[in-house]
């Protein structure tokens, strides 16, 4: 029996990779611990608050490390524990599928490189249909912590670097989950196009501003809350992936007003730091 505990972290989108492939991803504190344990037998046995999500995602993670013939003697047992809240952009899927493969890599794979394990919760997710664009911006973030810039259609990490330890992210988790209609945001990819420039150029804050305000005209937020936040103290304010959460990124001493903001509207605020530090796995 072998059994191991991976543990992975959320993020925020600076940019949205939707309508170019690129975007760019900055890691936050919340995270997922994925524990598998390997023991003679067969069969994948999945234990996890979100399933119908989850199962799905988590056994095409499997499947892309662990070969057949290696399925047929172990039994595989997955046990998903979350602080990330699932389907509000702040990249649930990419952690756990980021957390399974490393735990199962650990295990049946150790001589996988960072971007072999990262490539299979990638690959994972498009086949799952989780994700359009397999999220290589968002798994960056999620496995190797601070800034991330990616070409999603290249998987490469063009650019990353550690963001500054005083900075927390505000995150406004609203209660109606409606998004608008994601394929609309290719009608801007000049202006997401642009902001990945800049993130490119480490102006992450403008980044994320430019992306805020398209990707709330477009998904049906009111842009006018991206402002709000900005006069209020945030260095940069977005809907986080297709949404519907919106992420304000500040120091410790803005949080109290930029919660005030968000009281107004009907949802919950989770506070955050922004996390550096990479994935890491250990056995039990």
């Amino acid at each position: 029996m072998v059994k191991v505990k991976a543990t992975v972290h959320g993020a925020i989108s600076l940019v949205n990779a939707i309508a170019t492939q690129k975007g760019a991803t900055l890691g936050i504190e919340l995270k997922v611990d994925a524990t598998v344990e390997a023991t003679p037998g067969k069969g994948i046995n999945i234990l996890s608050e979100n399933k119908s999500l989850s199962s799905r995602l988590i056994s095409k993670t499997i499947e892309k490390i662990i070969s057949k013939n290696e399925l047929e003697e172990n039994k595989i047992e997955v046990t998903i524990d979350s602080e990330i809240p699932t389907g509000y952009g702040l990249k649930s899927s990419s952690a756990i599928s980021s957390a399974v493969s490393l735990a199962c890599s650990k295990i049946f794979k150790p001589k996988f490189t960072d971007k072999q394990i990262l490539l299979a919760g990638v690959e994972a997710s498009i086949e799952s249909k989780v994700s359009i664009t397999g999220a290589y911006d968002d798994a960056c973030s999620c496995y190797y912590g601070g800034f991330n810039v990616t070409d999603n259609f290249k998987r490469n990490r063009v650019f990353s670097e550690k963001a500054p330890a005083n900075l927390i992210a505000v995150i406004f988790i609203p209660k109606n989950r409606k998004r608008g209609n994601l394929k609309n945001l290719k009608i801007l990819s000049t202006v997401f196009e642009n902001a990945w420039e800049l993130a490119k150029k480490r102006d992450y804050w403008s980044a994320m501003n430019i992306n805020g305000l398209a990707t709330a005209a477009i998904l049906n937020s009111d842009s006018k809350i991206i402002i709000n936040l900005l006069e209020k103290g945030a260095y940069g304010a977005s809907i986080s992936g297709n949404g519907p959460s919106i992420a304000a990124i500040t120091k410790k001493e803005n949080e109290s007003n930029i919660k005030k903001l968000f009281s107004s509207l009907e949802g919950n605020v989770i506070v955050s730091k922004i996390n550096n530090n990479k994935a890491e796995v250990y056995e039990l």
